[in-house]
């Protein structure tokens, strides 16, 4: 099947869709191996400074909410919407999504220790409850015709969330621990991210969108490199002294990544060139809804993505790309990266048609952030399920992988195979969604 190409303002931007879909593919891939001690390299993060095709995938997706925003803030522009209902939709949006990810954090044991006996059952059934009230209630679409388009019911389920949360809330005063809670967090981000890009885009032209993402870079690396880390230890890039991890231990205390303790991936001060991610997102938002015609828009996204990629490989002679800490390099070198990626993207589905290719992704992209919280719900689920076997315990995650993948394959192949197995699970999820056309939104 093919589709004649046309301009934005014709037709819907087919190719964010898929460049989103893409993304959460390879979020779910790389996030969900059968051994983390058998992984191929291009599917593990780089060790420090350096960077591998999955330190490409979260400014990826950085990178979509920014090309995102001009395009959805721009139709409630044009449709008269004021200032304060956009900052409103802005701001709720942002909270929820801040608050999945720190809810996500806690899932499913928010803390407990063994000591709570059978009330962990009872917080397990409210979870559960809480956590199908809202999905109810996400794909109920008020005036759809047939059962889930009733407005009582959404409401209904609203309002049994709401009692639900409320009965945790008192019921965890008692028993949960949030004392190591991570704060910051990969939901977190985007949600910082996209309710700061979201302001700078309403109130900013793209000249001053661009001088003020330049200036987030330089201020950045100016930090890390000329300001000293008080106790008196010299400007640094390395992983627990950098000026961010001091920052985030002074901000967040115990509340950082388990894995690290003394500073987080997704750390207070390298928001800040985060920030830019979503600028370069944006600044091609406004770029492809210009009045250009096609083949302009995809030479603009094809030479701007290729000068980034140059830049960033020239800073990084002196700011070494590094995804941990966000370095302005980084920035450039991966939004460098995105245009190109996009723009092919781009030119194949919403210029030359051939979209039929693509509709996996398509899948995928329609329902991207609730695919990716359900898939870091289902992991979570899969090694907290365990049972005793043969004297020792095993989950329910660990023993899919030595039963179905270990007998046949090598430990790597094994390993990626689990991965696959990941992707085409949440892929049929995907599809179910899209065919019964559910869309869940924030």
């Amino acid at each position: 099947m093919k589709l004649t190409g046309g301009t934005m303002n014709s037709k819907r931007l087919y190719s964010l869709d898929v460049f989103r879909g893409v993304t959460i593919a390879g979020m779910i891939l790389v996030n969900n191996p059968g051994s983390w001690a058998h992984l191929y390299p291009p599917l593990a993060h780089a060790e420090w400074h350096g960077a591998t095709p999955t330190d490409w995938i979260f400014p990826f997706f950085l990178f979509i909410v920014g090309v995102a925003i001009p395009i959805a803030l721009g139709k409630r522009i044009e449709r008269g919407d004021g200032r304060v209902e956009i900052f409103s939709k802005v701001f709720s949006r942002a909270l929820i999504i801040f608050g999945l990810g720190l809810l996500l954090a806690a899932f499913p044991d928010f803390g407990m220790d063994r000591e709570v006996g059978r009330i962990r059952l009872v917080h397990y059934l409210l979870l559960g409850i809480f956590i199908l009230c809202i999905l109810a209630r996400a794909i109920i679409i008020p005036n759809r015709e047939g059962f889930w388009g009733s407005k009582k019911l959404r409401r209904n389920f609203g309002a049994l969330a709401i009692i639900v949360g409320l009965i945790m809330i008192i019921l965890g005063v008692q028993i949960y621990d949030l004392s190591h809670l991570r704060i910051p967090g990969v939901l977190q981000r985007i949600a910082v991210v996209y309710a700061i890009t979201s302001l700078l885009f309403l109130f900013y032209s793209w000249e001053k969108l661009l001088w003020t993402g330049l200036a987030f870079l330089f201020s950045y690396w100016a930090l890390l490199s000329w300001v000293p880390v008080p106790g008196g230890i010299a400007p640094n890039l390395e992983p627990e002294t950098n000026l961010g991890a001091w920052l985030d231990r002074v901000i967040f205390g115990n509340h950082l990544w388990s894995q690290s303790k003394t500073w987080d991936p997704e750390g207070l001060l390298s928001t800040l060139p985060a920030l830019v991610t979503g600028i370069s997102g944006i600044l091609t938002g406004m770029w492809l809804k210009a009045n250009h015609e096609s083949y302009k828009k995809l030479s603009g996204l094809l030479a701007f993505g290729v000068i980034l990629l140059a830049l960033g490989c020239i800073w990084d002679v002196f700011f070494p790309i590094n995804k941990k800490i966000w370095t302005s390099s980084y920035v450039l070198y991966t939004s460098g990266i995105a245009l190109l990626f996009f723009g092919v993207i781009y030119w194949l589905t919403d210029i030359l048609g051939y979209y039929k290719w693509f509709k996996p992704f398509e899948w995928y992209g329609k329902n991207a952030l609730f695919v990716f919280i359900l898939s870091g719900v289902c992991a979570k689920l899969l090694y907290k399920i365990k049972w005793s076997e043969g004297g020792e315990t095993i989950s329910l995650g660990r023993w899919i992988y030595q039963s179905v993948f270990t007998p046949f394959l090598s430990d790597i192949n094994a390993s990626l195979a689990y991965a696959i197995m990941n992707v085409l699970f949440f892929l049929l999820v995907a599809y179910c969604l899209y065919r019964w056309k559910i869309f869940i939104k924030v």
